[in-house]
This record gives structure tokens, C-alpha cells and sequence, in this order.
């Protein structure tokens, strides 16, 4: 059984050192032409992609480092672009033609070489903190129809539920499925994206009822990320 992948064999083939983004080297910079390749394919993509959305991530391989006081940005001879990363190492990735052709460099200010680069499907958050199960479970499925068409090992899975990633240290993110008086969900550490070695994140696990029930799952604080699981 696999449980909450999101990670397409490509990817992880394209994105790890010692492979595709092999120009990942010792210094502080990886080709953005490597990355643009794997990013484009989502923008290409021509099914349903209304609840799900595209990342670029930059994690550190060393389990015990979170994704903090990393500097990512876009540098060419006509391209300087800061590329923010957030708490869990992403940004939103630039796909500019001209940076393309002249291959332009995504410089990190660390050693890229302890980094792993990859692209990150997730969920929509939402600004009111309110999901209707069914638009979870719709954006779960929208996911994996996607990550089907690049990883093939994924057609034997379904969906079964979704993740809410919230910062590292936060007791109660004050997840609960409204029921009546509402119905509060486990927090437990664990990563904000499956295959992330650093797991200091607070998660919590909403799974779709078999009987397709319809609820809502509202969130008190924003979550940092919200994952699909396929199990």
C-alpha cells in the first residue's frame, strides 16, 4: 500500500541529485531550463485543475533542517527575480521564455548539492477556512488525474483523504469537521509533502467518508499546505 503520495516518479527521477536536475552541482545554482521542462507540463495539462495548484520546492536533505533562511532566486544576463520561498520551501515558479533560452540559473544561497528541487502539487487553501468534503474529495481527484499522466505507478491508487500542513509548534491548529458542535481532528508532526525528510511540520488527516457523506472540514488557522492522499 502507498499512502499520501504526491511526488510522480518523474519528478522525483528529475529533481533529486545524482539525476536530472544534474546540473545540480556543488556550487549554489541548478538550471532553470531543467526546472521549466518539469514546471510547463502542469501549465500544459488540459483536464480539470480548478482545486489544485503547482509549486516549485527546494528541501533540505538533512532531516533535521526545515526549510528556513533559504534565498532562491532567477539569474541571466536579462533576468535578476527574487523567488520567495515560503515555510515549506516553495515558491511560485516562474515560466519565462526568455530566461529558457539562455539558460538562465536558479541560485540558492546555500550548497545546492545538500538540496533536493521538485515540483509540489497541492490543494487550493482557501481564504474563509471553510471546505466542503466534496470539493476536497473532487480536488484530491483532480491531483491524481494528473500526477497519472506522469507517473503510471499511480493508477492502481485512490483517493481517501487529504492533509492540512500547519507550522512546526502549533498545538491545536483547530481543525474540525462541523457537526453539530464539531468534530476536532489529530494533530501529529509529520512532513508538509510526502518524501520531505524534515518532519517538525503539525498535520492533520481529514479522510473522505466510504459513504460519501457530505460535511465541511473548517480550519480556525490557515494551513501552511493542504496534500492529497492516495492510498
Amino acid at each position: 500500500m502507498r499512502a499520501f503520495t504526491s511526488l510522480s516518479a518523474f519528478f522525483a527521477l528529475l529533481f533529486t541529485a545524482g539525476s536530472g536536475v544534474a546540473q545540480v552541482n556543488d556550487g549554489q545554482w541548478v538550471s532553470y531550463r531543467d526546472a521549466y521542462r518539469a514546471m510547463v507540463a502542469f501549465e500544459k495539462y488540459g483536464k480539470s485543475k480548478h482545486f489544485i495548484q503547482n509549486h516549485f520546492q527546494v528541501m533540505p536533505q538533512d532531516k533535521n533542517l526545515a526549510p528556513e533562511g533559504l534565498q532562491l532566486s532567477l539569474q541571466g544576463k536579462g533576468t535578476s527575480v527574487n523567488l520567495p520561498l515560503d515555510a515549506t520551501g516553495r515558491t511560485v515558479f516562474p515560466l519565462l521564455k526568455s530566461a529558457y533560452d539562455e539558460n538562465a540559473a536558479l541560485v540558492l544561497n546555500r550548497k545546492v548539492s545538500q538540496y533536493v528541487f521538485r515540483p509540489r502539487i497541492s490543494i487550493v487553501v482557501r481564504a474563509d477556512g471553510v471546505y466542503e468534503t466534496g470539493d476536497l474529495r473532487s480536488a484530491c481527484e483532480e491531483a491524481l488525474a494528473y500526477q497519472r499522466t506522469v507517473d503510471a505507478t499511480l493508477r492502481a491508487l485512490r483517493c481517501t483523504g487529504v492533509r492540512f500542513v500547519f507550522a512546526r509548534g502549533m498545538v491545536d491548529p483547530g481543525v474540525r469537521v462541523r457537526k453539530g458542535e464539531g468534530e476536532a481532528l489529530t494533530t501529529q508532526d509529520g512532513p508538509a509533502f510526502p518524501g520531505d525528510p524534515y518532519e517538525g511540520f503539525r498535520v492533520v488527516t481529514y479522510r473522505f467518508s466510504a459513504a460519501g457523506e457530505k460535511s465541511h472540514v473548517v480550519t480556525q488557522n490557515a494551513p501552511l499546505a493542504i496534500n492529497p492522499i492516495y492510498e
